[in-house]
């Protein structure tokens, strides 16, 4: 086979099979190919698309890129994914809840770019905590506590890390089979039995709309089928922030709220929602509705907690900040040189908070980053008082902003928050289920 021949088979729209697939696949993994064949092998995918058929050898093939965990003693590994959104804090308090209940959970996590945060930026505001561990580590620590939450490591389908540099290069990133494929790869070679999807919609999500979220949802959920993976797809608003707060440093706290049965309605509907489909889908419990009740009672009854300290003890936290993080987490953010109150110019109910501007806030103030080497600030963030709904009253702030540069807190955010004289429905932010 030539590489150029099966490039001029896809940028005609032809489909290929398993074996030149593979083929392809197995080039870009051994430095086979050069650059540019890269480059129009994934404008020819992005133009073109790929069948279902297509794209689930596309997925197995840059799992099997790399090394797939095997686990012993018949033991129930599951995950969930989220595409993100700004505030989205689910899988910190989801993984240790989810372990308290029996499951074995081995998150492999992404870093933030753009508007969007990361899972690993928020557990690397907490000091000593090690994301970069090796198999042995991941699986040692999976074993002895139930979590982990960490990154991809280099022997983890080095072809996925080739096609996602390349595709940000290329323009290609907003490629359904490529999403499917890159997403759906490192999920499977985590050795998983179920997994659970968010995917965001709205203003502040990578899909902007619900159909093409539909679609994405549908490619995913039949290829983690194909590949057989338990998988089901929540399709979630990302319109209006998840929870009170955003930024790494903040949304620990959060977390650690959410895990001693508190925390913001919008956040627990979620963690419960997500968590009793994979309790359900892994055979645990008999129903979605025991699967919710099972949850809830571990972030309830201090078992989750447990699960978390645990977790972030053996990926190197000092056992003594553990405990202070679990009792007074706000110790994360005593180091951020200035907390400022926003206020607004009328009052009403809140219609929708703009979760763009926060996430841009953050962004632009050093909490995120534009290039993937970039060092980050994790005391930035916003604290949000009031939620969709809520009434709220022009002598109280709506926000408050950690920053550690001087800002002219009349110019920030003075157009997030859109109110109106009219009561406002605090709907559900599940907004359709893909099975």
């Amino acid at each position: 086979m030539r590489i150029a021949d099966l490039i001029a088979l896809k940028r005609d729209n032809n489909e290929l099979n398993d074996d030149q697939i593979k083929f392809l696949i197995d080039s870009i993994t051994n430095d086979n190919i050069q650059p540019e064949q890269i480059g129009a092998l994934l404008m020819s995918i992005f133009l073109n698309g790929m069948t279902t058929k297509e794209t689930t050898t596309l997925t197995k093939s840059m799992r099997d890129s790399g090394i797939v965990f095997e686990w012993e003693n018949k033991q129930i590994i599951a995950d969930k994914h989220s595409t993100g959104g700004v505030g989205d804090k689910i899988s910190i308090p989801l993984a240790p809840a989810l372990a308290a209940c029996g499951l074995k959970i081995p998150m492999i996590a992404g870093r933030g770019l753009e508007h969007t945060g990361g899972t690993i930026d928020k557990l690397e505001s907490i000091n000593g905590y090690n994301s970069a561990l090796n198999p042995n580590e991941i699986k040692k620590i999976v074993n002895e506590i139930g979590c982990v939450i960490t990154t991809q490591t280099n022997e983890m389908i080095p072809a996925d890390r080739i096609l996602y540099a390349m595709r940000d290069l290329t323009s290609t990133v907003a490629s359904i089979p490529l999403i499917t494929g890159s997403i759906i790869s490192k999920k499977a070679a985590e050795g998983l039995s179920s997994l659970v999807l968010d995917i965001k919609v709205g203003s502040a999500a990578f899909m902007k709309d619900i159909d093409s979220a539909i679609k994405l949802a549908k490619s995913m959920v039949n290829t983690g089928k194909q590949m057989g993976i338990n998988t089901v797809a929540l399709l979630t608003e990302m319109d209006n922030p998840l929870g009170f707060m955003s930024g790494n440093a903040l949304e620990i706290i959060e977390s650690v709220s959410i895990l001693k049965g508190k925390g913001p309605k919008d956040c627990i509907e979620l963690i419960l929602s997500q968590g009793a489909e994979l309790l359900y889908l892994s055979g645990l419990e008999k129903s979605k509705e025991d699967g919710m009740t099972k949850i809830k009672n571990v972030l309830e009854n201090g078992d989750a907690l447990k699960k978390f300290k645990n977790m972030i003890i053996a990926q190197g936290v000092e056992k003594t900040y553990a405990d202070q993080i679990c009792d007074n987490p706000e110790i994360l953010i005593e180091k951020c040189k200035f907390k400022s109150q926003l206020f607004t110019k009328k009052s009403g109910f809140v219609a929708s908070i703009n979760a763009m501007s926060i996430a841009e806030f953050i962004l632009h103030n050093g909490g995120g980053r534009t290039k993937m080497e970039q060092e980050i600030n994790h005391n930035i963030g916003v604290e949000l008082h009031i939620k969709v709904g809520d009434y709220h009253d022009v002598n109280n702030p709506w926000a408050t902003i950690y920053h550690d540069t001087k800002l002219d807190t009349s110019n920030q955010l003075i157009n997030c928050v859109n109110l109106t004289e009219n009561k406002v429905e605090n709907k559900s932010r599940i907004l359709k289920i893909i099975s």
